[in-house]
Order: C-alpha cells, then structure tokens, then sequence
C-alpha cells in the first residue's frame, strides 16, 4: 500500500515537472518568435536604409559623371575657340600689316610724284619769270624764311624718333640696316620707322640703290642744329 502511494506520488511530481518544462519550452519559444521577429524587422529596415543610400550614391555618381562630361566638352570647345580666334588674330595682323606697309608705299610713291611735280613747276615759273623779267620791277627777296618753332615741329615724335633724327643730324646718311645697331630694335621695327619719317617728311632718301640711304631735310637740320628757335 505504502509502495502505491510513493509510485502515485513520483508520477504525480513528474507529471507535474513535465507540464512545468513544457510551459517554459513553450515560453522561450514564443520569446525566440518575438525576438526574431524583431531581429528580422530591425534588419529589413537596415536593408532599406541601405538600399536608400545606394541610390542616392548612384544618383550622386551620375550627376557628378555629367558635370564631368560637360567641363571636358566646354574645355575641348574653349580649347577649338582659343585655336580659331589665335588663326583669325593672325590672318588680321597679318593683313593690316599688309595694308598698311602698302599704303605707306604709296604714299612714298605718291610723296616722290609730287617732289617731281613741284621740281618741274619750280622750273616753268623760272623760267616764265626770267622770260618777264623785263615787264616787271625786280622783287625784293626774302632775306629768310619764317622759322618754325622747335617744339610744334618736334611734338608729333616719339623718343625713338627723336633720337633717329639726332642721329642723321650729327653723322648725315644712314641706311636701315646701320639706324638698327644705334637703336636696338628689330628690323622689322626699324624698317617701318624710317618709312613713317620719310613718308611724313622729315627724311630724304636716295633710291639708286638698296638699302636705302636716309638723311634729314634741310629745314629739319636747321631745326635740329638751333635748339633755340622761336616763332
């Protein structure tokens, strides 16, 4: 009798521990869903966070990838511009040298014309004025010519002229090529230089033969040798 009630009494504390193991299996289990369930939620939201920054990157890389190609195709078009607007440069420089080198000769061939018209003129009224002489009083002649102020006369020059004409004033002939030496510039510069005074004046040339020799006009020999003259 007493051995029933032990059997019953053990059967009863295991029954009783199996149900109590039971209800904690189950109660981890359903705290293993929970926690899952939140692990799962909290790493689809990481994903999308993920995914989110990814497109924003893409979208960065594609805009940045534009601006990119778009300064290498305004460089290559500033570049092709640049090359253009340095040809069109030179093609006018070059030409309005041409014009005016062109121009200058003429007006040296012009200059020469009318030197030789004036020579020819100057010999008619001699020789119509001796022809009549007899018809008219002799008259007075001019015992000078009125001066020209040194500084009117000298005032359209620059330094570099200035220095040429006082170099013709002191040494009388001088081709180009010789001014060069004098005055340090190149022979290009040098060449137009003498060409401005002579066109504009201020210099003779003998053309029988090249280079050309320069010298000063009488007038402007005077100018130069009296420092000192007034109107």
């Amino acid at each position: 009798m007493i051995e029933a009630v032990t059997i019953s009494g053990l059967l009863a504390l295991l029954l009783l521990l199996t149900v109590l193991y039971t209800k904690r299996m189950l109660r981890a289990q359903q705290k293993y869903t929970e926690a899952k369930t939140v692990l799962n939620d909290i790493i689809l939201s990481y994903n999308k966070q993920l995914h989110r920054q990814d497109n924003k990157l893409a979208l960065t890389n594609h805009k940045i990838s534009e601006i990119l190609n778009r300064e290498t195709l305004i460089s290559k078009a500033l570049e092709t511009h640049d090359k253009e607007l340095r040809v069109l440069a030179e093609k006018e420089t070059s030409s309005v040298s041409d014009r005016v080198f062109g121009r200058i000769e003429s007006l040296g061939q012009e200059l020469n014309g009318l030197k030789t018209l004036k020579d020819s003129l100057l010999v008619r009224v001699s020789k119509i004025e001796k022809e009549n002489a007899h018809y008219r009083e002799p008259e007075p002649r001019i015992k000078s010519a009125i001066p020209i102020k040194r500084e009117k006369a000298l005032a359209p020059l620059t330094k570099t002229e200035l220095t040429v004409l006082e170099l013709l004033a002191t040494e009388r002939e001088k081709t180009a090529p010789e001014i060069k030496k004098q005055i340090s510039l190149s022979r290009e510069h040098t060449a137009r230089l003498m060409k401005k005074l002579y066109a504009e004046g201020y210099l003779e040339r003998s053309a029988d033969k090249i280079p050309f020799k320069y010298r000063l006009k009488e007038e402007m020999q005077k100018i130069l040798k009296n420092p000192k003259q007034e109107n």
